[in-house]
């Protein structure tokens, strides 16, 4: 199912929870829509489910227009945070209780339950009360609750937000494997970045109830289009500088590290107040001579050993601090020695100026 969205906004009294949002979700896509509390994404969710109407604007399923229509005449199913359960009847008839609701037959509604409870490995729990079952297997009773009505898309409103950590791992690419099985359209909504970039085939990043960047996870990662998504999606380094030339792709910025050259960066001219964008795994020590287009000059100011990573903290001449990863290190490293890092060009993300919170 595709599903568009047409200049889409949601007052609430005088508070406008999303600001004029357009977008297009292709038919068996996985998007994601990811921001911090507040930001408008679950509000948006709720429109596409009918939960809530948009003030303004348009919602097309699958080419038509849901305007007006509740929740349970549109081709969607939704998994809440908390499962929402019945707490009386067993697995096998959470699952059916759909399918009664829309009169399928007892044969039917019974195979339609059992290849549920199948695709998402629960098959043996069916007889048992949500209460006897931990919280992942809840959770894939709620996945195979809306599976069961075969929708054409599927929203899901943090659903492993209850899960512990390693729990939450092996969820995602279950719910992934789900979507992609039974060739739904799926839109997530979780303020987990690891989440999104774990599983989206695309993202889109609110604030504020507008949307800000949409790319695929490596897009909005690698390229980010400010500050705000650039430290939302990831962490990074924070480096001010002037343009002091752009040639041949490369633009060069002044820092107080020296010239660093940008292969990202596009639109930028001579004498331009920008910041750059360095994320901590992209910075690496410099070997002997080895031949480098960018190199920063520090002093090491603090080292975090925790095995296989060191997390390291250096300054500059101005007293700007880095952040560094060494992967693997063999030997530790003194506060106060000198050393030089090295980063590539493509890794240097030349953004506007000004930190956005």
């Amino acid at each position: 199912m595709e599903i568009k969205i047409e200049h889409v906004s949601k007052k609430f009294g005088d508070f406008t929870a999303l600001d004029d949002i357009s977008l297009t979700i292709a038919d068996g896509e996985l998007f994601f829509l990811l921001g911090p509390s507040g930001c408008g994404k679950t509000t948006l969710l709720r429109c596409l489910g009918g939960f809530e109407q948009p003030t303004t604007g348009r919602i097309l399923l699958g080419g038509e227009d849901v305007a007006g229509k509740p929740a349970n005449q549109r081709n969607t199913a939704m998994v809440f945070q908390g499962y929402a359960l019945f707490p009386h009847m067993t697995v096998f008839e959470n699952v059916s209780f759909g399918l009664e609701m829309k009169g399928v037959p007892p044969e039917e509604r019974e195979k339609r339950v059992n290849a549920a409870l199948r695709s998402v490995q629960i098959e043996h729990l069916g007889g048992r009360k949500p209460n006897e079952l931990s919280g992942g297997q809840q959770q894939r009773v709620a996945l195979a609750r809306t599976l069961v009505v075969e929708p054409g898309c599927l929203l899901l409103d943090e659903p492993l937000a209850n899960l512990d950590a390693k729990l939450r791992r092996d969820m995602r690419q279950e719910i992934r494997r789900l979507c992609k099985d039974n060739k739904l359209t799926g839109v997530y909504v979780t303020h987990d970045r690891q989440e999104a970039l774990s599983m989206a085939d695309r993202v889109a990043i609110l604030k504020d109830g507008k949307i800000r960047q949409i790319g695929t996870p490596l897009e909005i990662y690698r390229h980010p289009s400010d500050a705000f998504i650039a430290n939302f999606i990831g962490e990074t380094n924070f480096v001010p500088g002037k343009v002091v030339s752009v040639e041949n792709g490369q633009t060069a910025v002044e820092t107080a590290f020296g010239v660093l050259k940008s292969d990202t960066a596009s639109g930028w001219k001579a004498g331009d107040d920008v910041q750059l964008s360095m994320r901590p795994e992209t910075l690496s020590l410099k070997n002997g001579d080895e031949s480098c287009v960018n190199v920063l000059h520090v002093t090491l100011k603090q080292t975090t050993y925790l095995g296989e990573i060191a997390d390291h903290i250096a300054v500059g001449k101005d007293g700007s601090e880095l952040k560094f990863y060494e992967l693997n290190p063999i030997s530790e490293m003194q506060n106060g020695a000198a050393c030089e890092l090295k980063v590539r060009p493509q890794d240097v993300v030349v953004l506007p100026p000004g930190k956005e919170e």
